[in-house]
């Protein structure tokens, strides 16, 4: 049982750049405090735009200062003119002092077993000496085996996995990927790790109002490159696809990111302007209602859009980068495979007859739903179940990962 009259859950994203960790752990909140009405979870992140987010009542967060990763694999500070282990001795001091006040009775870490360079590891170990159960969240596909090894054993991630989790969740279908596949993990980490299914998300109860749309109107096809940091080749190639086919079926949205670099958006700005059916905008906090009006979706297959082509049965064009992880051409090689979405490589060249081609079909290739198999958007109910099994002792009905895909991929 927790401790308090309430249960309380902590969860750590670090957040570096992108949308992606916050978005995931927002929605894991939501479900936890919709799931338990007794129950209050703060997050704890690193990311820049968390206050342009709306958060349920019992859902709250802590920024720690930001810090972003270079091209050459370093890190520096977003906003503070300070040294970048300063920075980080800041955020590992905020996160543990944190947990001391918060006291929770579960702690949940996405994606880093140990931190952002390390800045975890000091909590977990104060929160299991007094027996919080610590659980590590993964999503379905974290990198290619072989680079992902390297980088585990260089930050220590498998002795954490065996000595410091309890619990092991990964939002994610094994017949996807198993994201721990080829990295050599014991038998022991294997019992503890639970697939749970994709992180399902639906439209807001009261949705909000947004800016009206100038010059297209739904149904169009959503553009998103996620927080847009790295989506500028994506976005050129579907504008130059416009450029050349004014008689394409339908309008697009394009949804820029607030990471996009700015002149990148005042050029593809000054671009749609010259469209009369193509619209941008920079940033919406509230993708899902964008996505719900959309007749499909073109995206770059970060784990959240994912989540969204099949939770709204959207037929989906993925064009993932291959750099500086190989996360999202897994996951969308696999899932066209499956039937779920279909996917265009840039080959370099981004050719527009390509991308009108498959532009002009996208709205009429099959939805995921024909190829979805039971159980793959169970993810919400299933982190309910496991959470609930760890705080009060109940039953929950999920098994660990020793499906035959996870052992295929293992041998």
């Amino acid at each position: 049982m927790g401790r308090h009259k309430d249960t309380r859950v902590l969860i750590y994203s670090h957040d570096t750049f992108g949308l992606g960790h916050l978005r995931r752990c927002r929605a894991i909140a939501h479900s936890l405090v919709g799931y338990d009405q007794n129950m209050s979870v703060l997050i704890l992140s690193g990311s820049p735009i968390i206050g342009n987010f709306d958060f349920r009542a019992r859902v709250d967060f802590v920024r720690v200062p930001g810090v972003i990763k270079l091209r050459n694999g370093d890190y520096t500070s977003l906003a503070l003119h300070i040294d970048v282990e300063e920075t980080l001795a800041i955020r590992a001091s905020i996160v543990q002092h944190t947990a001391e006040a918060f006291s929770p009775d579960l702690f949940i870490v996405d994606k880093e077993p140990l931190g952002l360079r390390g800045e975890v590891e000091g909590t977990l170990e104060l929160l299991k000496s007094k027996g919080t159960p610590l659980v590590l969240g993964l999503r379905d596909v974290l990198d290619d085996p072989a680079a992902l090894r390297a980088e585990w054993t260089r930050k220590r991630a498998l002795p954490a996995l065996q000595d410091l989790y309890d619990e092991i969740w990964v939002y994610g279908d094994p017949e996807i990927c198993d994201p721990l596949a080829g990295l050599g993990v014991s038998q022991a980490i294997r019992d503890k790790t639970y697939f749970t299914g994709y992180l399902r998300r639906e439209l807001p109860v009261d949705p909000p109002m947004h800016t009206p749309l100038n010059k297209i109107e739904a149904p169009y096809l959503l553009v998103t490159p996620g927080g847009g940091g790295d989506g500028q080749e994506m976005v050129d190639w579907v504008l130059s696809a416009y450029e050349i086919d004014p008689d394409l079926p339908h309008p697009a949205l394009l949804v820029l990111g607030p990471f996009m670099a700015s002149e990148n958006q005042a050029e593809f700005q000054a671009r749609a302007n010259m469209l009369p059916n193509v619209e941008v905008i920079t940033f919406d906090a509230h993708m899902e209602s964008l996505i719900d009006q959309a007749i499909g979706i073109v995206a770059m297959g970060g784990y959240n859009t994912f989540c969204e082509i099949l939770s709204f049965d959207k037929p989906g064009l993925i064009v993932p980068r291959t750099v500086p992880r190989k996360e999202q051409y897994i996951r969308a090689s696999r899932a066209q495979e499956l039937g779920l979405v279909r996917m265009l490589i840039n080959d370099g060249v981004r050719n527009p007859c390509d991308m009108s081609t498959a532009l002009r079909f996208l709205a009429s290739q099959p939805r995921p739903s024909a190829a979805m198999r039971p159980g793959m958007m169970d993810g919400v109910q299933t982190v309910n179940q496991l959470a609930d099994r760890l705080l009060h002792g109940r039953t929950a009905n999920v098994r660990p990962s020793h499906g035959p895909r996870a052992e295929r991929q293992q041998a």
